[in-house]
């Protein structure tokens, strides 16, 4: 296997931090599927909802963020961003779990870690 193809090789961890939302348009849900479609080509993907981005985890908002998580895309949601707009995580799809910046930053820290905010 060449440098190239092992850069991109399955076992590269991504971490896809959403910030904006399903009321921003359209960028949040194209953002989604393209965490979808790395999952579904064996890549480990962490979704991390924070800022305006947690209304995409709350059950029924967006249909992208159920199918990342049926692709097997881990959601984690910023539990503060949850407080300051007053959203509880009992709305929050089956498959999100509320997350703190410590395990974030321990993520972001992972080596082979590739992080894309949005």
């Amino acid at each position: 296997m060449s440098d190239e193809e092992s850069e991109y090789a399955p076992s590269t961890s991504h971490l896809l931090v959403e910030t904006k939302g399903p009321w921003s348009g359209p960028g949040c849900a194209g953002f989604l599927r393209d965490a979808r479609d790395l999952a579904r080509t064996g890549h480990r993907v962490r979704l991390l909802f924070i800022q305006d981005g947690v209304s995409a985890a709350v059950t029924g908002s967006l249909g992208e963020t159920a199918s990342a998580a049926a692709a097997g895309c881990e959601i984690w949601v910023d539990r503060f961003s949850l407080a300051q707009r007053g959203l509880d995580e009992s709305g929050l799809l089956p498959d999100a779990r509320p997350v703190e910046m410590p395990e974030v930053a321990a993520c972001v820290l992972e080596p082979d870690v590739r992080v894309v905010w949005h």
